[in-house]
């Protein structure tokens, strides 16, 4: 599935003692990869989650493909997914590789595939789960062998490097248009921060669009920069929407 262009003009989202972030303009390609640099309090989450339709724009506006926000946030729901967003799309650390992979695909066969889909035999539905599992895993650069119990390795056992690369097959499972990641770099070292972009670039060079929250971006990203404001600020905003 091939991506979307994302742009924005002057987009900001505010809580009732002040702004998450505002005033950012920015325009990228379809298949670009999108990164949110800033400090931890700067409105980076909260622009991810505006980008993708979960969060409602107080200001401004933008265009996620064809949709317009905040008029189809529905709509943009539906193209774009999330990974290692806290509180939103989080691994539970109680649960095994396999287990996480199974329950994607059941709720992507359930609630996002077409009745057509839906209406093939069983065992059709089976083999098409497993080689999309398949394919998410590989785009993620997950290796099964490389943990230490395969897919019965539970999350709390892996690396954090292993949880992000789980948590980007598990979005990659109901094939967006628009991936969305949050804390990409984060108590990683350069080494692991290296391999994150690596996947990301190889994500976006598939074809969907990436757009990832950083402390520092890298040079051949769209870099969208977030403004400067308070942590006090964010969680007045993030508890205006519900997030808090």
């Amino acid at each position: 599935m091939s991506g979307v262009g994302v742009t924005a003009r002057g987009l900001g989202i505010k809580g009732p003692r002040g702004w998450a972030f505002r005033d950012v303009t920015f325009a990228a390609e379809p298949g670009s990869l999108i990164a949110i640099e800033g400090p931890s309090g700067s409105g980076r989450t909260c622009l991810l989650l505006a980008l993708t339709g979960r969060m409602r724009p107080a200001a401004g506006e933008a265009v996620v493909g064809e949709r317009r926000l905040p008029q189809q946030m529905a709509a943009v729901r539906r193209v774009s997914g999330l990974a290692h967003v806290a509180g939103v799309a989080e691994l539970e650390p109680a649960l095994t590789v396999a287990e996480h992979l199974r329950e994607r695909a059941l709720l992507q066969r359930r609630f996002g595939d077409s009745l057509r889909a839906l209406l093939r035999p069983r065992g059709e539905r089976a083999a098409e789960a497993r080689l999309r599992i398949d394919a998410a895993l590989t785009a993620a650069g997950l290796d099964r062998e490389s943990l230490p119990k395969g897919t019965r390795t539970h999350v709390r056992d892996l690396e954090r490097l292993e949880a992000l690369r789980l948590s980007v097959a598990l979005a990659l499972l109901g094939r967006p248009r628009l991936l969305g990641v949050d804390d990409t770099d984060l108590k990683l070292s350069d080494a692991e921060r290296d391999e994150v972009w690596a996947l990301l670039r190889s994500v976006a060079g598939s074809g969907t669009t990436v757009v990832a929250v950083c402390s520092a971006a890298p040079e051949d990203a769209v870099v969208v920069t977030t403004g400067n404001t308070t942590g006090k600020e964010k969680a007045d905003a993030l508890a205006e929407t519900g997030r808090a």
